[in-house]
């Protein structure tokens, strides 16, 4: 049975405080709840970026999530 949008969201935002790099791919986020459509978790981290609780970041040819506090401690 998937999770809910209010625990995915917060498995998302553990693993990307924990995440190795400031910066994650979407598909980073798909083994938050594996019972979840791909296209659910992208509404939901599309979502968490819309509450400005992540960003997206452009690496030029990608396009990336990274919590904003993460990003300002990298510069």
């Amino acid at each position: 049975m998937p999770l809910s949008v209010e625990e995915v969201e917060a498995a998302i935002l553990e693993k990307a405080a924990k995440w190795h790099k400031p910066q994650l791919y979407l598909m980073n986020f798909y083994e938050c709840d594996p019972d979840r459509s791909r296209r659910d978790i992208k509404k939901i981290a599309d979502g968490l970026v819309k509450k400005k609780r992540l960003m997206f970041w452009c690496t030029g040819g990608s396009i990336m999530y990274v919590i904003p506090e993460r990003l300002e401690g990298e510069k």
